[in-house]
């Protein structure tokens, strides 16, 4: 089942999930900072602003991406270790708490998303059900909020595909 929206005006997307589907950040949770994060030309770019290139990001297959690094809580991290350069040590990213200002990829999470046919599909992450533990505990629809997931970026570029890992 899949539901055509308008997210920003004359941008649509393929809805594949479960309309009634809420989404809420739970606090502590930071599953989704254990990925290391792309980084589109716009967000690179951005990101210049806030922190040093140098030291926070990593060129993988010709593609630009927020380094990932070990830390030192045991909760909330990848079975190495690692998590986003950017997550500091009371859980909050350092860039949206301090900047209010995130990756295109970060607003993203916990959905998935596509070019097909020349749509933006978009999903739910398999990986978000077992692991995201802000699925369905609020009443924040998540199809009602599309704007604050997608930014109108993603219509812009040629391959928006969010499988794309570090």
């Amino acid at each position: 089942m899949s539901t055509r929206v308008e997210v920003h005006p004359g941008r649509e997307a393929v809805v594949e999930f479960d309309p009634d589907l809420t989404f809420e950040c739970v606090d502590e949770c930071t599953w989704c900072c254990q990925h290391g994060v792309l980084l589109y030309e716009r967000d690179f770019e951005g990101l210049a602003s806030y922190a040093d290139l140098a030291d926070s990001t990593t060129s993988f297959r010709g593609e630009e991406f927020v380094r990932r690094e070990r830390k030192d809580r045991t909760d909330h991290v990848d079975e190495d270790g690692a998590a986003c350069y950017f997550l500091r040590e009371d859980g909050l990213c350092a860039l949206h708490a301090e900047h209010d200002w995130k990756p295109t990829r970060c607003s993203v999470f916990p959905l998935a998303v596509e070019r097909r046919d020349g749509d933006i599909h978009v999903d739910v992450r398999e990986s978000a059900h077992d692991h995201c533990e802000g699925l369905d505990v609020s009443d924040r629809r998540v199809i009602d909020n599309l704007d604050a997931f997608l930014p109108e970026l993603l219509w812009d570029l040629p391959d928006p595909d969010t499988h794309r890992e570090l």
